[in-house]
């Protein structure tokens, strides 16, 4: 029977809100303010891709039960944390993200910095309950300087400049690839996978990463502002897939990404078809 996506992503978004919203600070507790403001990014919207991989990666390879969730929990709330920050004046600069006011035009600059800091903090608070530092360190790398923040490093160098194919590929595979690569690399280790399977996981996580990060290139240049929630149009001076390689070869290649991805998953035999799914869902969306 094929799987219905539109029912898997909602049921699994489910579960993650539900427990997002226990390991969450209650807008009640004190200090209220970042409180409020922590869980207004959190829960603004987003389809929780980033956790639902790493929980299809974790059932792909044998896990059983509930035991990826806080892994999962944690990097939704990076993922948020890196959102809050990416939108500030001195970042990208955004008023929306989801077709809703950004952090800082709610709650201020100051406060919109300290949400994205606690959110950080409590994401490795959440990750302890885990007791894996073999995924806990994964996570440190994938956002530190050798990931997710060295690729918005050199995202911020590249700014208004001429830009080689081999330095967009950078930022894209650090600053956004990174950290879904890790998301599926954190539900294999999770569920015990062998070294093949960890191995085949990790090079569909890049594939798809590099598609996901190219397909947002494109639709800053085609989408719609009222369905991707964001304004459109503000990679025009940002290192992106379509200034360099023309927005129909962008699509190509993005496909051909999926493609790929999709080819490394052989090994799972027809078990592969929920992150075969989920592959083309990456560069098919509209937002």
């Amino acid at each position: 029977m094929r799987l219905d996506l539109k029912d898997y992503l909602e049921r699994k978004r489910k579960i993650v809100d539900q427990a997002l919203d226990k390991y969450l600070p209650k807008e009640k507790d004190e200090p209220k303010i970042i409180h409020k403001a922590m869980r207004y990014s959190v829960f603004a919207g987003g389809k929780r891709l980033r956790p639902i991989l790493s929980m299809a990666s974790f059932e792909l390879v044998g896990g059983k039960g509930n035991s990826i969730l806080p892994v999962a929990c944690a990097l939704e709330l990076i993922h948020a944390y890196s959102l809050i920050h990416d939108d500030l004046p001195c970042m990208d600069d955004d008023d929306l993200r989801r077709g809703k006011p950004t952090s800082h035009k709610v709650f201020g600059e100051g406060m919109a910095v300290l949400a994205g800091d606690a959110l950080h903090a409590l994401a490795f608070e959440v990750l302890l309950r885990a007791k894996r530092l073999d995924v806990i360190s994964e996570v440190a790398n994938a956002i530190g300087t050798q990931g997710m923040i060295g690729g918005q490093v050199a995202d911020l160098e590249a700014e208004g400049e001429k830009v080689s194919l081999s330095q967009v590929n950078f930022i894209h595979t650090h600053k956004t690839a990174a950290l879904i690569k890790l998301s599926i690399r954190a539900g294999a280790l999770l569920g015990e996978a062998s070294s093949e399977e960890l191995d085949a996981l990790s090079r569909y996580g890049e594939k798809i990463g590099l598609a996901f990060q190219i397909t947002d290139d494109i639709l800053d240049v085609v989408g719609k502002e009222k369905i991707i929630g964001k304004k459109t149009g503000k990679n025009q001076n940002k290192a992106t897939y379509p200034k360099i390689m023309g927005l129909e070869k962008s699509k190509r290649i993005a496909k051909k990404l999926v493609e790929e991805a999709k080819e490394k998953l052989e090994v799972f035999g027809d078990n592969g078809f929920i992150l075969k799914e989920l592959a083309d869902f990456i560069v098919n969306r509209a937002n």
